[in-house]
């Protein structure tokens, strides 16, 4: 028998992280730490299992991403779920007025504050990005892996709505992720939180297996070379 693939999907969640682990793409367990790197690093964690994160993962020194638009545009009326992500350096400002300074004077337009709420996290997600084995970790937004799962098709019902996540945990389970009722600590988030890591999992299994797709395809490139795509 070869060898079984570990994966993860992650999500941040207020006061911190929520993750899903598949084993050979069935569901293996679920948790939750303040911490991404406690998560990344948590014993029994395979060191080179890929590790799909529901945050911007990549950085442009001017303009915005191309993967954002890109994501907007096959969600259609769930467009609103993506946001624009701005270069680098707005992220460097400590203060949101600076920021929406800085984002204006480097796009033209201006940074929301629910964008700008995001910082902080994504400053810790691209940090890992800089760690050994750094290069397992893929973006990912969990309404595109699940247009992809719903063969192509944006779910019709907002993510914290009833029938929102009773369709989001059914189109899962059809695909072999099976969320149980109990899930130990993990089961402090949000439920939107965990379907959100349950479907970046999803798009970490197909990426271990050769089978996912990116926007844009072929990824767009940093100033650095580095790849920068949101995956499904």
């Amino acid at each position: 028998m070869g060898e079984c693939e570990v994966v993860l999907g992650i999500d941040a969640c207020p006061g911190g992280w929520v993750a899903v682990e598949l084993r050979d793409g069935l569901f293996a367990g679920a948790s939750i730490a303040t911490g991404l790197r406690s998560l990344l690093q948590r014993p029994g964690a395979d060191p080179g299992g890929v590790v799909a994160v529901d945050m911007p993962l990549g950085l442009l020194d001017t303009g915005w991403r191309r993967a954002d638009a890109d994501a907007a545009a096959v969600l259609g009326r769930m467009r609103g779920s993506v946001f624009r992500v701005p270069p680098r350096a707005v992220w460097q400002e400590e203060q949101y007025e600076a920021a929406n300074r800085r984002c204006r004077e480097l796009t033209g337009a201006g940074l929301s504050r629910q964008s700008w709420g995001l910082a902080a996290k994504l400053r810790e997600a691209n940090a890992c990005l800089a760690d050994t084995g750094g290069d397992r970790l893929f973006e990912v937004h969990p309404e595109v892996s699940l247009w992809a799962l719903n063969g192509r098709t944006p779910l019709p019902h907002r993510k914290k709505s009833w029938s929102g996540q009773t369709t989001r945990r059914s189109l899962l389970a059809a695909a072999g992720i099976v969320l149980p009722d109990d899930l130990g600590d993990a089961g402090r988030a949000q439920p939107d939180d965990v379907l959100d890591a349950a479907a970046a999992a999803w798009s970490a299994h197909r990426i271990a297996q050769g089978r996912a797709g990116c926007l844009p395809d072929p990824p767009q490139r940093d100033e650095r070379g580095r790849p920068i795509a949101i995956w499904y």
